[in-house]
Parts: C-alpha cells; structure tokens; sequence
C-alpha cells in the first residue's frame, strides 16, 4: 500500500460530511488537504474543525460551473488524489409528479459536476494518482416512489469509474458507495424525524447502527492508498444491500 504522506489530496464536498470525514482522516494520514465548497464561511469553520495548520487549505468553487473548477485547478496545481463528495439533498418525486428544474439540478451537481472535475483534474493529477467518487446505497435500495432519479444516478457512477479507469490508465478511478451516514443532509432531508428513521433501519442493519464520517473515510484511504485498484465500486453501507 502507498503511503499517503507528503501527498496532496483535494476533496471536493470537503467542508462537511463525509468529505470532511475524509480531509480529517487525510490529514491524519500525513497528507496535505485542499478542501473545496460552495461556501466561503463553511470552508474556515471547517479549516478550524481540522486544525491542520499549513497542510490544509480551503478554496470556494461550485462544481458545477466549469470556469470554477478549472480555476480551482490552476490554483492547486500537481497534486496527488482527487476526492469527490459533493451533493444535493436528492429529488424524491414520484415520476408523474417530477420537477424538472430539480431533477436537472440534481444531474447536474452529481454527475455533471463529476465530468467536469475529471475533465480538469486530468491537467495537474500526478502520474500514479487517483479519482475516487461517490454514489450511493439509492442504486441498490432505491427508495419507492421516488427513487428513479436518484438511482438512476448513483448507479451511472459505477460505468463512469469503468470507463474512465481505461481511458485515463495508470491514473486509477474508483468509486465508494455508503449506505445511510449521519451527516448533515439527513437533517436536511427529513428534519426532527431523523433520529425516528435512524432508529428503524439500524434496528434492521446487520451492523445495528448508521455509519458517521469517520465509518466511511476508510474506503476512499483506502482507494488512494491501493494501487492495483480500478475500474471498482466499494460498498461500505453496514450490510444495507443485503436487507
């Protein structure tokens, strides 16, 4: 396994969450972070959180506008490993009753989004380096009704992996795949029944409870860290398929 020390990670969605989970983990690791966002004010208390000093450094850019990303990329210059947990609270709309603008908003931030971070990561990744990406438990469970959209996403993420493990080889590109995990969005979602919903699946989950953060940074260090891994899709949910 490659050491992630002296390396420099960029994690996209890095302010909260998991990718927060994963820029502390990182860190930890002995790496340089630079952790992206949407927000200015949640990137500083998220530089405070880690306490990383001079190897962690945060920069606004939305993923989904391309003169963002490329000039967050001209910023960073070489690095190391691109991580990508970005994301929208997902539409849940039956299908006769979708909004579109949502669903085109939601297609854009994921999948979109992800497109143009490869496209502008490939200038500056180092040779040896790494993509890893998320999806999600949807594309296995999706909910009913509701879930098309959201499934149909998360699962287009796998052959995205695929493909792009052979066009951009030796650069490795992987995906990770959680279940449920407590992060804010949860809150965003569903509000004060949360701690009802938690309840009721880790009740049913053969780990008997939801993940945090920290649960699921294992994976993407471990995709950065492998380097015979591509092309692959890690499922890291508490055995979630399987119920």
């Amino acid at each position: 396994m490659a050491t992630l020390k002296g390396k420099k990670i960029v994690v996209v969605g890095g302010s909260s969450g998991i990718g927060l989970g994963v820029a502390r983990a990182a860190l930890e690791s002995g790496a340089e972070v630079v952790i992206v966002g949407r927000s200015a004010e949640k990137l500083k208390a998220a530089e405070r959180t880690l306490a990383g000093g001079d190897r962690v450094k945060g920069l606004v850019a939305d993923m989904t506008k391309e003169a963002d990303i490329a000039g967050m990329f001209d910023e960073i210059g070489a690095f190391d490993h691109l991580v990508s947990t970005a994301g929208t609270p997902p539409p849940n709309y039956p299908i006769g009753g979708a909004d579109m603008d949502v669903v085109r908003g939601f297609i854009d931030n994921k999948l979109i989004g992800a497109v143009i971070l490869a496209k502008h990561a490939v200038r500056t990744l180092k040779a040896g380096g790494s993509m890893t990406f998320t999806s999600g438990i949807n594309k296995d469970r999706p909910p009913i009704p509701g879930g098309s959209v959201v499934s149909a996403i998360a699962g287009s993420f796998t052959y995205f992996a695929r493909a792009l493990a052979l066009e951009l080889a030796p650069t490795r590109v992987n995906i990770v795949s959680p279940g449920w995990v407590d992060t804010q969005m949860w809150d965003d979602i569903v509000g004060d029944a949360k701690s009802g919903f938690f309840a009721d699946m880790a009740a049913r989950l053969p780990v008997k409870r939801i993940a945090t953060p920290a649960d699921i940074a294992p994976a993407y260090l471990y995709l950065m860290q492998s380097e015979f891994m591509t092309g692959e899709t890690v499922h890291i949910d508490g055995g979630q398929r399987l119920i």
